[in-house]
C-alpha cells in the first residue's frame, strides 16, 4: 500500500479548444504513446460532432460528457467476511474519468463496418450521448441501478 496519495499532475489545456477535458479524452485515447495520432482522431469527432448536431462541438462535448457521468456507484467493503456492494456518491474527478473511459470504451465495442475511423466511431457516440442514448449512457444507467438495488446496505459506508 502507498504511504502517500498519489501526486494529481497537472495538464496544459489541449492547443485547439483551451480545455483540460479535451486533453483528458486525448490522452485516455492514445494508445502507444502516438498522441499526434488520438489529437486527430478526437479533433476529426469533434467536427464531425459540429456538423451532425450543429451546435458549438466543445459545448456539445461538455453536454454530452455531463449525460454520461455518473452521480452513485458501488463500491465493495468487506464487513464480517461478508463482502457487500455499498453505493456511495462519486466525486467530480472520477466523475469526469469514468465518462471518458466509459465514452471510448462504447466507441471501441462499435461495429467496424458501418464506420471506418475511431474519430467516426467517438462522434457517433458523443451524439448518442447528447440524445441520453448509447453505449455509455446504458453503462451510466447499469452503475445506477445497481446503486439503487444494493440501497440497504447504504449503512455501510465509510
Amino acid at each position: 500500500m502507498r504511504s502517500k496519495p498519489a501526486p494529481i499532475r497537472a495538464l496544459d489545456p489541449d492547443p485547439v479548444y483551451g480545455h483540460l477535458l479535451v486533453t483528458k479524452l486525448i490522452n485516455r485515447l492514445m494508445r502507444h504513446g502516438k498522441k499526434s495520432v488520438a489529437r486527430k482522431q478526437v479533433y476529426r469527432a469533434l467536427e464531425l460532432l459540429k456538423t451532425k448536431t450543429g451546435q458549438e462541438p466543445l459545448q456539445a462535448f461538455l453536454t454530452a460528457l455531463d449525460n454520461i457521468s455518473p452521480q452513485m456507484e458501488v463500491r465493495a467493503r468487506r464487513i464480517g467476511g461478508a463482502a457487500y456492494q455499498v453505493p456511495s456518491p462519486v466525486r467530480g474527478p472520477r466523475k469526469d474519468s469514468l465518462a471518458i473511459r466509459w465514452l471510448i470504451a462504447a466507441a471501441d465495442a462499435r461495429s467496424n463496418s458501418e464506420f471506418h475511423s475511431m474519430g467516426e466511431k467517438l462522434a457517433a457516440e458523443l451524439t448518442e450521448a447528447l440524445n441520453n442514448s448509447g453505449g455509455a449512457i446504458k453503462k451510466k444507467l447499469d452503475t445506477h441501478r445497481m446503486a439503487e438495488a444494493n440501497k440497504a446496505f447504504a449503512h455501510f459506508r465509510w
